[in-house]
């Protein structure tokens, strides 16, 4: 391969292929591609978002335009710089990919490495930077190219105040690729900007591939994505952000009326277990009074238990179905007096094969106690943060979207009534970094059914289908009352 091979890629024909041995690009990447590097090549200094859904290629289109930049200016002392919200494992991957290509195109001997994240390929060089908001990268200039990788998850004000100014003095083209999140992330503005400027002038600024855009050429992609659709649901806000290519709104409603409809069961309440059958639970832990008056101030200690249906061999989702069949709820008891009810029930009544537990603060102690009575591989402490929150989450709209996630009939009671209550109440927040958080106002109550729903949800993830024994006596944590 001669250099000016290389050279006749960055030229704004139909075909982009720089090597054999480099996977060839689809036209949707090709055509953002020779965008990018007609701008850099004739000095244009035009900002691109490349916005595409999740395995669809942005990665590959990066490390191409790379490759044949870096290799058409080797002889010019000039930087290309390409920031992530992290060095490890994102920039890495990019640096590692950018790598394999200049190998695969038979130029081992052309570029060398380091020291610290950078290629070198003659005098030319490609750096990659973690944007951070902990990282120090003031002082470098982006000669060649500025690229923001996962650029709906780097803060704005970090990017505004010490990546921009790289590109300032030398006015380098600047790319932004991701995939949508809220409208207030560094690439929604960024793609507002190109919109109206295309707009304006004609000029093509913004490249976008939705799932069925890949699909079109890639039948087995399709087909995993449809997969995700029936397991997440089309609404869920992971698949509409990261396949389908929409913006999420800043919060809202955590459940819709078609999802509280797809939540209603019709299968009875149980008040202990049915032989042969496999049991889950997710417990909240509430607060705890020391007088009789100021327990109904406190939320309560409630204890969901889930009935385990696994898939039919034909399932498309290939996830167990849930119905909750118990709820069991006490308020403002001493979590010492709880503890010996909840290991009985648990441990002797439902023989649960599985019990996620808020182990945050007080809840860490009653986690480590329920682990020795009940043994470690039954109990799952889950320590609330933005992370494990984010999760939880995630996965209850996923298994409601799904439909798989039945509460039983309506029974008159009050554990019924409250449970409706705080589904019907609750509300979701949506943070950066594809984050979220479910709850219910505090002017509207408590949301303590609501978390060990989803405590429940989680504690499905590890059950293998294969039933303990159940045995039939019954308690009922009311009896504390």
């Amino acid at each position: 391969m001669t250099l000016e091979t290389v050279r006749d890629a960055t030229r704004m024909g139909r075909e982009w292929a720089v090597h054999p041995a480099v996977p060839a690009l689809r036209e949707y990447q090709a055509e953002a591609a020779r965008a990018i590097v007609d701008s850099v090549q004739h000095q244009r200094g035009l900002s691109f978002t490349v916005m595409m859904s999740r395995q669809a290629g942005k990665n590959e289109i990066s490390a191409q335009v790379e490759m044949c930049l870096l290799l058409a200016h080797m002889n010019e002392p000039v930087d290309a710089i390409k920031c992530a919200p992290t060095f490890i494992p994102q920039g890495y991957v990019s640096l590692r990919r950018l790598r394999d290509r200049l190998e695969q195109a038979e130029f081992s001997q052309m570029f060398s490495q380091g020291p610290g994240p950078v290629l070198h390929v003659g005098l030319a060089r490609q750096l990659f930077l973690s944007a951070n908001d902990s990282s120090n990268v003031v002082g470098h200039t982006a000669g060649l190219l500025l690229e923001v990788d996962e650029a709906q998850d780097v803060s704005a004000d970090k990017f505004d105040r010490e990546f921009r100014p790289m590109a300032a003095s030398t006015g380098a083209t600047t790319v932004y690729y991701g995939t949508p999140w809220d409208d207030s992330t560094l690439l929604a503005q960024a793609v507002a900007t190109n919109l109206e400027l295309e707009r304006r002038d004609g000029l093509r600024r913004h490249f976008e591939a939705d799932w069925t855009a890949v699909a079109a050429l890639n039948p087995d992609y399709g087909r995993y994505v449809e997969g995700e659709r029936a397991r997440l649901g089309e609404n869920h806000p992971l698949f509409l952000t990261q396949y389908a290519l929409k913006t999420i709104s800043g919060g809202g409603m955590l459940f819709n009326g078609s999802q509280r409809a797809q939540l209603q069961g019709r299968h009875r309440r149980l008040r202990g277990p049915e032989p042969g059958e496999i049991y889950v639970a997710g417990l909240d832990i509430g607060g705890q009074a020391f007088d009789a008056a100021s327990r109904s101030h406190h939320d309560a200690t409630v204890l969901t238990i889930a009935r385990v249906i696994p898939p039919s061999l034909d399932a498309l989702v290939k996830e167990p179905r849930l119905e909750v069949v118990e709820h069991l709820a006490v308020s403002g008891e001493p979590h010492d007096e709880v503890f010996g009810q909840i290991v009985d029930i648990l441990g002797q009544i439902w023989c649960v094969r599985r019990l996620a537990i808020d182990a945050t603060g007080l809840g860490e102690t009653l986690a480590h106690l329920l682990a020795r009575a009940l043994n470690d591989d039954i109990v799952q402490p889950i320590r609330f943060s933005t992370g494990s929150k984010s999760r939880l989450g995630y996965g209850l709209l996923a298994a409601v979207n799904g439909g798989r996630l039945r509460v039983y009939a309506p029974d008159g009671s009050q554990e019924y009534s409250e449970f409706w209550r705080e589904i019907e109440s609750a509300r979701v927040a949506y943070r950066p970094n594809q984050a979220m958080n479910f709850y219910v106002s505090p002017a509207d109550g408590h949301d303590d059914y609501l978390v060990s729903l989803a405590l429940a949800v989680e504690a499905v993830r590890e059950v293998d289908g294969r039933p303990r024994i159940a045995r039939g006596r019954i308690q009922s944590l009311s009896s504390l009352n």
